[in-house]
């Protein structure tokens, strides 16, 4: 997606001030639409397939049906569908579930505005997003204690590609990293897609975790 392009995003919240601030800042940005509201779960299935958007803000705690559900049934029936979900729990389970379930991103509510908007703009890049306090809690959720040494996999990449994993371990996107290595941002997808394949992984958040678990280095 190009900067000049409009994001289209769809509003699942149950409180409406809420829903009425987020959806008066994202107007005031050039180039980002809020193309519908939904005050519960289900409502907000029915809601994306109505309106087809970039991204789904979507919060956890609804009635009717709670984020988690409604964020399976939305990946089940449209498994690209980029979800990041907007919440007040800093619950590990919460976030690890919902990442497990094919979410792009977790965000707190206590987050700046410029850090949400931001967010949007680069989970309809491709790339992963999180509050910077639940960072640390993904990783350390998902790394296992007594993690075997580098497999057969991870000798399977080009140094080229483990370059590329380490950056990704540290959290850059595809844009960062293209700058840094002085790359087209285009060649770095290509090489992120040979490593996920590579490694049997779906997404990169899963090979920054493979990366941490098998120490491979960070860019300095």
């Amino acid at each position: 997606m190009s900067l000049n392009e409009t994001i289209r995003i769809a509003l699942i919240d149950d409180h409406t001030l809420f829903r009425s601030g987020i959806k008066a800042l994202l107007t005031r940005q050039d180039n980002y639409e809020v193309v519908g509201e939904a005050a519960d779960g289900l409502s907000g299935v029915k809601l994306v397939e109505q309106t087809d958007p970039d991204v789904v803000l979507l919060d956890l705690d609804m009635p009717v049906m709670n984020g988690r559900e409604a964020l399976a049934q939305i990946l089940s029936s449209r498994p690209e569908q980029i979800v990041v979900i907007l919440t007040v729990s800093e619950d590990s389970e919460d976030l690890t579930e919902c990442m497990r379930l094919g979410a792009r991103g977790f965000l707190l509510k206590n987050i700046h505005a410029d850090f949400l908007v931001d967010a949007i703009r680069k989970a309809a890049e491709g790339d992963n997003v999180f509050s910077p306090e639940m960072t640390a809690r993904l990783v350390q959720s998902l790394i296992q204690p007594n993690t075997p040494p580098a497999t057969r996999a991870l000798d399977a990449l080009t140094t080229r590609e483990l370059e590329i994993l380490g950056y990704l371990a540290a959290g850059h996107s595809n844009k960062i990293i293209a700058r840094k290595l002085n790359l087209a941002e285009s060649t770095i997808k290509v090489h992120v897609q040979s490593i996920l394949r590579k490694l049997e992984l779906s997404s990169r958040v899963q090979a920054a975790v493979y990366a941490v678990q098998h120490n491979v280095p960070q860019p300095l």
